[in-house]
C-alpha cells in the first residue's frame, strides 16, 4: 500500500487532531482515516454543545 498523497503541512495538522505520530498518520487506510476524523468531529461537536 502507498502512502496518502497529502501535503507534508496537511499530515501534521491530522497527526495533531487526531493525537497519532505522523508516520501512522501516512500509512493509514484512507477509510480508516476518514472514520477517524468523522469520529473527531463528532467529539468536537459535542464539547462544543455541551459548553454552550
Amino acid at each position: 500500500m502507498r502512502p496518502l498523497q497529502i501535503s507534508p503541512e496537511t499530515a501534521q495538522k491530522l497527526a495533531k487532531t487526531l493525537n497519532v505520530p505522523l508516520e501512522q498518520i501516512m500509512h493509514m487506510p484512507q477509510h480508516i482515516l476518514v472514520a477517524k476524523l468523522a469520529e473527531a468531529e463528532a467529539k468536537e461537536k459535542k464539547e462544543k454543545e455541551t459548553n454552550e
